[in-house]
């Protein structure tokens, strides 16, 4: 997020906090020097929502409004002011055209002014972080969120695997517990845990699917950008997608399915995920999503700094498995591993493959298609290094990786199957052993409908 874009949005969380939002408001519309409609847009977005400017006063009421009776209903992504695409390259193209996996950015020819084709858009924010002038934003939902907080409704934070190390090379997650109960949830869990189960489950689909080297898998599991680009782009692949849901809709549907009066916050260093929380066939799972540098922002406003805070130990239940799920290479080892303890029979199929990077997905797709890859387990992810490549990322990914991996290295359950406290949740939820994954009627909660 541009620097002062992310001042503008502290500076409403504290008002927010404060009770002074309505005249912290005002005053800055009150700028003569500003364009007010495109402040209001800026203000609209960084609350989470869409409220059209008529005059100030009707703004601030309709903005509170709006706060208040959020529905997650609109785009993520939005084009906050007019450009005149003055930075495109010799080619013709912008850096926002060029980033775009989807064609979704359009340049009208007359006004020379670009906009965004909502039907092809997957607010997947690659624009955001290649616009040099700051035109595009996508929305904040912690405004929203705020009122939760206010009213002591139970509010989970459900965090990536790629929070390790984002915060500083000496913050455990137990520290981040604390953190994020001092911000006012109830509760942090990683989503690593409920990685674990999908490792199984798709470890199970594995055994089903792939019964000759000629056979192919393609995981869904952590990236919602490789999902859209198979079921926009690569359609006739989608056959070959797990219908298993990420880690991030399976932590909501099984932390509500325990707990039914939540409300559950899913964080990461991904703008997608927002977008992903919102398709219609799980929108049931994931209430809100901040990234990180959003959460960043936050701690900073409350002055919570997560080094400083003592520790709030619960017992260990995510595996190393799942905790390296914030990586490249992650799903493929952890499948790999599911594989060769549940189906050893299977094991000397499983060859996988792995990709990171919107060209080199497109790359790997492309030789599927041509039956060119020698694999049978395809693993794509949007960003370059996986999740801790994310364009919310706090850290450089090389680090992102080094952080998750010595998260993931010191856990106490190395192998998924072997963690009892997994097996304690998935008996809460009708799954009553590994077998039982295998049964379809069982793991309905762990699947989506394509």
């Amino acid at each position: 997020m541009n620097n002062k874009y992310i001042e503008l949005f502290k500076s409403l969380v504290d008002s927010y906090y404060n009770d002074t939002f309505d005249s912290f408001v005002y005053h800055i519309l009150s700028d003569e020097e500003v364009d007010k409609k495109e402040l209001s847009k800026v203000i609209s977005s960084l609350c989470g929502v869409s409220v059209e400017f008529k005059d100030t006063e009707t703004y601030i009421s309709e903005l509170k409004k709006a706060i208040s009776n959020y529905k997650c209903t609109d785009n993520i992504v939005e084009k906050i002011k007019e450009c005149d695409s003055s930075c495109h390259s010799n080619e013709g193209e912008t850096p926002c055209q060029k980033s775009c996996p989807f064609d979704a950015i359009l340049v009208d020819k007359n006004t020379k002014t670009s906009h965004i084709q909502k039907d092809l858009c997957t607010d997947c924010g690659n624009c955001i972080t290649s616009c040099p002038s700051g035109s595009i934003l996508d929305k904040i939902e912690f405004m929203p969120l705020l009122n939760l907080f206010k009213n002591n409704e139970t509010v989970i934070a459900a965090v990536a695997p790629a929070i390790a190390g984002q915060f500083g090379e000496n913050v455990s997650l137990e520290m981040l517990r604390t953190a994020f109960k001092k911000v006012g949830f109830a509760d942090m869990v990683e989503v690593a845990f409920f990685a674990d189960m999908l490792t199984i489950k798709e470890a199970f689909e594995f055994n089903e699917l792939v019964n000759s080297k000629d056979d192919l898998m393609i995981t869904s599991c952590c990236c919602p950008m490789w999902v859209s680009m198979i079921r926009k782009i690569y359609k006739d692949l989608a056959r070959h997608v797990s219908p298993s849901v990420s880690p991030m809709i399976a932590s909501g549907r099984v932390i509500k399915k325990l707990n039914p009066n939540c409300k559950v916050v899913f964080i990461g260093p991904c703008i997608a995920k927002k977008a992903e929380s919102r398709s219609q066939d799980i929108s049931d799972a994931i209430d809100f999503v901040l990234t990180f540098e959003e959460l960043k922002g936050i701690f900073d406003v409350l002055d919570i700094d997560p080094e400083k805070l003592p520790e709030t130990h619960t017992k260990s239940y995510a595996s190393r498995e799942g905790r390296l799920y914030g990586r490249t290479g992650g799903v493929s080892t952890s499948v790999d591993e599911a594989v060769k303890r549940i189906f050893p029979n299977k094991h000397h199929l499983f060859k996988s493959t792995k990709v990171d990077g919107v060209k080199d997905c497109k790359d790997i797709l492309n030789k599927t298609q041509a039956g060119n890859i020698g694999a049978n387990f395809l693993e794509g992810m949007g960003c370059v290094g996986g999740c801790v490549g994310g364009p919310k990322a706090i850290v450089h990914k090389d680090q992102g990786r080094e952080s998750v991996n010595k998260t993931a290295e010191s856990s106490e359950i190395k192998i998924s199957v072997d963690s009892e406290r997994m097996k304690d949740i998935l008996s809460r939820i009708g799954i009553n052993s590994i077998e039982d994954f295998g049964d379809k009627s069982k793991v309905d909660i762990f699947e989506r409908r394509f």
